[in-house]
């Protein structure tokens, strides 16, 4: 049976209906050559956005430590121009963004027309650690899903698509790549010891997930649930829902200046 990637409007989500590992029973050289197809069409898409400069791509990427958050970044955005691209990793607000809503900083940091953005962890960040790690009122961060899905309606009202992925990884896969972070010496600056606190609270993380998913699974935004144990088909989903997207989208390059055929430059 095929495991879809996202879920109807209205219906709840429970992440142990996903498995993290699967892999649509393909093999991972077929799983890779698709992938790699998909990749080689963005980058014509991308040209063409970038030159309509009317609409804009935001890619969310939210997930436990080690899920691959970084190698989706790495992988499937590789061919892009980073003219027409901008990633934002979101770590622990300053002092200044702490002085406005949670929401400020994000706002500052959404791609412009003709351009694609990829946020690393994002708002979301603001009903996951702060609830798990219990760094505002409860009434705070509760009140935040429906702010969350009223400025992602403004973003998409403004022309920007909205694509959110959550990478589901499993416990166990989690342990191996940590694992490996402390084993391999060149991986060893990756690794932190904040991962380990954070792996003791897989169960509150994993809570705040699925009401993240719940609750602002919306139609102008919806959350996919991509399979992260196999990171080639991780990097095989999401690069076939970012081509279709753009497919659908069908960007074109503006008409040229009349009268330039003939034109001859001296």
């Amino acid at each position: 049976m095929s495991q879809p990637l996202s879920v109807a409007l209205g219906k709840k989500i429970k992440l142990a209906d996903f498995d993290p590992a699967y892999n649509a029973g393909l093999k991972k050289s077929a799983g890779q050559s698709q992938a790699d197809e998909f990749i080689d069409s963005l980058d014509g898409y991308a040209e063409r956005l970038y030159a309509e400069h009317r609409r804009a791509i935001l890619i969310v990427l939210q997930g436990m430590d080690t899920s691959g958050k970084d190698g989706t970044i790495r992988h499937v955005l590789r061919g892009l121009n980073p003219q027409s691209c901008t990633v934002t990793s979101f770590k622990a607000p300053s002092s200044a963004e702490l002085a406005h809503d949670f929401l400020w900083r994000v706002h500052q940091a959404v791609p412009p027309q003709g351009n694609i953005g990829i946020f690393n962890r994002s708002h979301y960040e603001d009903v996951l650690v702060v609830r798990v790690r219990k760094l505002a009122p409860q009434d705070e961060w509760k009140s935040r899903y429906e702010r969350i899905n009223n400025f992602e309606k403004l973003l998409c009202d403004g022309g920007l698509t909205i694509l959110k992925f959550f990478l589901h990884i499993s416990k166990e896969e989690q342990r191996k790549r940590l694992q490996e972070r402390i084993d391999q010496p060149e991986k060893r600056w990756k690794f932190r010891m904040g991962d380990l606190d954070d792996r003791q609270l897989w169960d509150e993380y994993q809570a705040a997930y699925e009401d993240a998913l719940n609750k602002c699974n919306t139609d102008h935004a919806p959350w996919h649930i991509i399979p992260a144990d196999h990171k080639w088909y991780r990097n095989l989903a999401i690069s076939h829902v970012l081509s279709e997207t753009l497919a659908k989208l069908d960007p074109q390059c503006p008409p040229p200046p009349e009268n330039i055929a003939g034109l001859v430059v001296k």
